[in-house]
């Protein structure tokens, strides 16, 4: 049972202490928990395969160097650098990675609504969890494929499936908020979500191979080989274990034909009806499309400051992450006094002039850092007030297929920037680019109309 019961607490309580009242929710906090553990695995997942690129297929020999040379020739490029090299073999993961999350995501949120959701998270957490013990397998001897190992595509092979699997925890995960949060706790409920997404994020890439290396030096000095490759079932384990204990109660519609394109035209019928809905999802499409231009950008930035260089790029995106966090936990404590159309106005104000200032001051190592903060801040102003209005506005059977759809959407949003914006730099240059995604921040700012009341 929870240890608080919301629905008694007085408004000016939930400002005051918006944060620690959520978190006194035991069920909710049980989430949070398995959230926590699921978002480092998934981060931690990503540095895993590139440390095992780097150690077990770009090496010294020569083998090795045409093999890669080969897989380079079938895409017309050419790697020279050992960076670049790694860079070529993790696109294969990358691509494996975000394939389901742009085809799937639909199906996935349509199964979340015909299944209980505990069950749906803990099942994929649980799968994600034993298959990732599969790792050290791949690094067996072996055939090879197009001059590599056959363990690399094993690892692509494994990237889908964890990514498949994913597809069906966040819809299932997003549904479940609203089940166990009272509606005046939901904007608590989504700043604390993304806050420790955005510590997950800085964590598990800033950290993920001092981690990995620590683990295995550990490990080997008890005489056990293998040491890193326990982390991420060890982490989606405890999602698994923590999700598994919340009750949940809700309604499934499990009785029924499944049929897949009638529910999801369903899904897409409630986005044109219901226009709060809609504007929620197209915000939250136009932010991810603007970061994820950003996290090209940020080489071009990193590389026009004399103390940085290309190389340190994650900085800037550490410190936008460092950002939204920043808003997040702003907005958990004191969100709930602003009005949801201004906060998001005020936060694509962020944006715009961060994008713009950056252009003129993009040699300043301070003010790029103190922009990129600004622009997190930015950013979480406009995606707390959206997802939390999709939980409010959203109807319960209907939530899985809608943030099913999200996912969908949100994902083809951030693969075209990533594919657009180094060809954009490379044919207009840095600050034009810049220039441009803040005119796309104006237009967003002219189509919520802060000027309407809600």
């Amino acid at each position: 049972m929870d240890s608080l019961n919301p629905n008694h607490t007085p408004k000016e309580k939930i400002n005051q202490n918006g944060l620690l009242s959520v978190l006194k929710i035991n069920r909710f906090r049980r989430l949070w928990i398995g959230q926590i553990f699921s978002q480092l695995a998934d981060k931690f997942y990503i540095v895993l395969m590139v440390y095992l690129i780097a150690q077990y297929w770009v090496t010294n020999s020569t083998e090795s160097n045409e093999a890669i040379a080969e897989a380079a020739a079938v895409i017309k490029m050419n790697f020279e650098t050992r960076a670049q090299k790694i860079t070529l073999l993790a696109t294969g993961i990358y691509i494996a990675n975000v394939i389901p999350a742009i085809f799937i995501g639909t199906f996935a949120g349509i199964v979340a609504d015909r299944l209980p959701k505990r069950l749906v998270m803990t099942a994929s957490n649980a799968f994600r969890s034993f298959l990732l013990l599969l790792t050290p397998l791949c690094l067996l001897n072996g055939p090879k494929f197009i001059g590599l190992d056959w363990g690399y595509w094993a690892l692509v092979i494994m990237t889908l499936l964890e990514s498949v699997l994913t597809q069906f925890f966040a819809p299932a995960e997003q549904a479940a908020i609203p089940l166990l949060v009272p509606r005046k706790y939901l904007l608590s409920a989504n700043s604390l979500y993304q806050a420790t997404s955005m510590g997950a994020t800085i964590i598990g890439f800033a950290l993920g191979e001092p981690i990995l290396q620590l683990l295995r030096n550990l490990f080997l000095s008890a005489g056990i080989n293998g040491g890193e490759f326990l982390l991420l079932p060890f982490c989606y384990a405890v999602a698994a274990i923590s999700i598994n204990s919340i009750s949940i109660k809700e309604k499934i519609n499990s009785s029924e034909e499944l049929k897949l394109w009638k529910e999801a035209k369903e899904g897409l019928n409630i986005l044109r009806k219901k226009s709060t809905i809609r504007n929620a999802i197209i915000q939250l499409v136009m932010l991810y499309s603007l970061l994820a231009a950003l996290y090209v950008l940020s080489i071009g930035l990193a590389s026009s400051i004399e103390n940085l260089g290309p190389t340190k790029f994650g900085i800037l995106l550490a410190l936008s992450g460092f950002g939204m966090a920043i808003g997040a936990l702003a907005l958990g404590q004191i969100g709930d006094r602003f009005n949801r159309k201004k906060l998001t106005s005020t936060g694509l104000s962020f944006i715009t002039s961060s994008l713009l200032l950056l252009g003129k001051f993009h040699g300043s190592l301070l003010l790029t850092f103190s922009l990129c903060t600004l622009l997190g801040i930015g950013a979480a102003l406009v995606a707390i007030p959206a997802q939390t209005r999709l939980h409010e506005e959203t109807p319960a059977s209907m939530r899985g297929k809608v943030f099913g759809l999200q996912n969908n959407l949100t994902n083809i949003a951030i693969s075209l920037p990533l594919v657009l914006a180094g060809g954009l730099v490379s044919q207009f240059g840095l600050v034009p680019v810049l220039q441009l995604l803040a005119i796309f921040a104006l237009i967003a700012i002219a189509l919520e109309r802060p000027w309407h009341h809600c």
